[in-house]
């Protein structure tokens, strides 16, 4: 085949070859161009048919968005209709409310018109009264002011008549007149005056007599044994005579090294030791437990244990202050002052510990003080130091009141601290806010039921028996005992008891009180008097 064409080819020539390739380019060309045109037309054909569709489909559509937008049109028209006529079914409503409104309102006004023409009509009536009143007003002033004229002449007759018979003129008879009575009341208020002073005199010998009665008869019971006693049990008699020693040396030594008084009596197994100084006897009553333990008993030995000692009181004293300080919160005190405090632990009253009794009150007032939305602090401290005085007021002059306020300033306490401290008895008058919370702290705390050996039966006994007598005085309404017995406050009735006699009222309920009731401490006797006037407006 191969060698065929070749053959062929070689027939053929050069000419002949390349004219075979110029017809069959353009025979090739003549099929490409019918192959583009047929496919060109199958193009547009299909291009057609896909517009058809999509002309179609868009119409259907158009005829479906054209029905939905009827129906929806259909809709918010009856919805607007329905709408409108709910609102024009509303307006008419309202319309013939108003109507009706105004139809009352309109009948109102003709009642009104028709009062207000009665009205008119009486107050021209009572016009035509008031001017005839005040005719006959003018007429009585008339007739009055003659009379005047008349009595005035009369009168004027009268003293002419009196001066000439009496000698004198209006002037001179009432300027003896008034020295006359002048002297007569001078008379009278110098003889009441000194009436009122020998009374004085003699009541307040007798006041004197009965207050410095009822003080040791508050204060000579438990509350004196408690302070100045101690008893010391022994093992068995003979240990009386071991504590005397030969010649008494030992209970000399005792007594000179601690400074308190042994009492050795009648009694069996029991050693008395007295002591105003708390921490003298505590001293004492350890050494003499220890020496007994010990057995050695001999001055040397004594003054030995006696140094022992109190160094442990010491060292116990300003560990119970320190402790104290810490339980209260009560920060920065200075050394001597924390010792200071620490001695009341060994001080009581009316059986009450006084250390305790300052805790109590601290917390009580920081409590107070918290809830009453202030600063606790002021509160807390002046509260555990408002009694520091009670642990020196065995050894200096003065109130404890006095000796803690000096012992504030000494160790440099400040000003709302000292003045706490000051007016806790009301001394002075409280100033400051925790002046006050102070003051009611000491009092619920040493007044409340048991803290001073007291039952709540007998505290509330006391305090019934405290209003009943309060309440026997004539002239009394009403009786209140508040601050835990501390304040009796009593309302007298204004018409039967006037301002003069409220002091004199006050001092017999005082007096009373101290003759018939047993209290600790002091009750405050206020008296109120109030009077009211009340009227109506109609």
């Amino acid at each position: 085949m191969a060698s065929t064409f070749n053959t062929l080819l070689a027939s053929l020539g050069a000419g002949g070859i390349v004219g075979i390739a110029l017809a069959t380019l353009v025979v090739g060309a003549a099929i490409g161009f019918l192959v583009y045109r047929i496919y060109s037309q199958n193009k547009i054909g299909n291009a057609k048919r896909e517009a058809a569709r999509i002309i179609e489909e868009a119409n259907l559509e158009a005829k479906t968005i054209r029905k939905d937008g009827l129906l929806e049109a259909k809709e918010t028209l009856n919805k607007m209709r329905e709408d409108f006529e709910h609102e024009t079914k509303e307006r008419k409503q309202d319309w013939q409310r108003t109507e009706n409104r105004l139809a009352q309102k309109e009948s109102a006004l003709d009642k009104r018109e028709d009062s207000l023409d009665k009205k008119d009509a009486t107050l021209d009536k009572k016009i035509e009264d008031v001017e005839k009143s005040q005719k006959q007003i003018e007429e009585t002033k008339a007739r009055l002011k003659g009379i005047e004229e008349e009595l005035g002449a009369a009168k004027q007759t009268m003293q002419q008549e009196l001066e000439r018979v009496a000698g004198m003129t209006k002037d001179e008879a009432s300027q003896e007149l008034k020295a006359a009575l002048l002297d007569s009341v001078k008379q009278d208020s110098v003889k009441e005056a000194k009436e009122i002073i020998a009374q004085a005199k003699d009541n307040a010998q007798k006041e004197a007599q009965n207050i410095i009665s009822a003080a040791i008869q508050r204060c000579a019971a438990d509350h004196a044994t408690e302070n100045t006693v101690s008893v010391v049990a022994l093992p068995n008699d003979e240990m009386k005579g071991r504590i005397i020693g030969r010649m008494g040396r030992n209970i000399r030594a005792l007594e000179s090294a601690t400074g308190v008084d042994l009492i050795i009596d009648d009694t069996p197994d029991v050693i008395t030791l007295s002591s105003f100084d708390p921490v003298r006897r505590e001293i004492a009553r350890l050494t003499l437990e220890k020496l007994i333990t010990d057995g050695r008993i001999h001055p040397a030995r004594i003054e030995e244990m006696v140094d022992k000692v109190r160094k442990e009181v010491e060292a116990g004293i300003k560990e119970a202050g320190e402790e104290a300080a810490f339980e209260v919160g009560v920060h920065g005190l200075h050394p001597e002052l924390i010792k200071i405090l620490g001695r009341l632990k060994y001080r009581t009253s009316y059986g009450q510990n006084v250390l305790k009794h300052s805790i109590e009150v601290a917390s009580l007032a920081s409590i107070m003080a918290a809830e009453l939305g202030i600063d606790p602090k002021v509160a807390r401290r002046a509260g555990l130091l408002h009694d520091i005085g009670k642990a020196v007021d065995h050894e200096l002059e003065g109130t404890h009141v006095q000796l803690g306020v000096d012992i504030a300033k000494k160790y440099r306490e400040s000003n709302d601290v000292i003045h706490a401290i000051a007016a806790h008895h009301n001394d002075i008058e409280p100033k400051t806010i925790e002046a006050v919370l102070v003051q009611a702290a000491d009092a619920i705390s040493s007044a409340r039921p048991g803290a001073r050996r007291e039952s709540l039966e007998n505290y509330v006994k006391r305090i019934e028996k405290l209003e009943e007598i309060a309440k026997s005085f004539d002239g009394v309404d009403q009786t209140f005992a508040v601050q835990a017995g501390r304040e009796i406050r009593v309302m007298v009735k204004p018409e039967q008891v006037n301002d003069a006699n409220l002091t004199f009222l006050a001092k017999e309920i005082a007096e009373k009180l101290e003759n018939e009731l047993e209290y600790p401490g002091q009750i405050k006797v206020n008296v109120i008097r109030e009077t009211r006037s009340v009227e109506y407006a109609k």
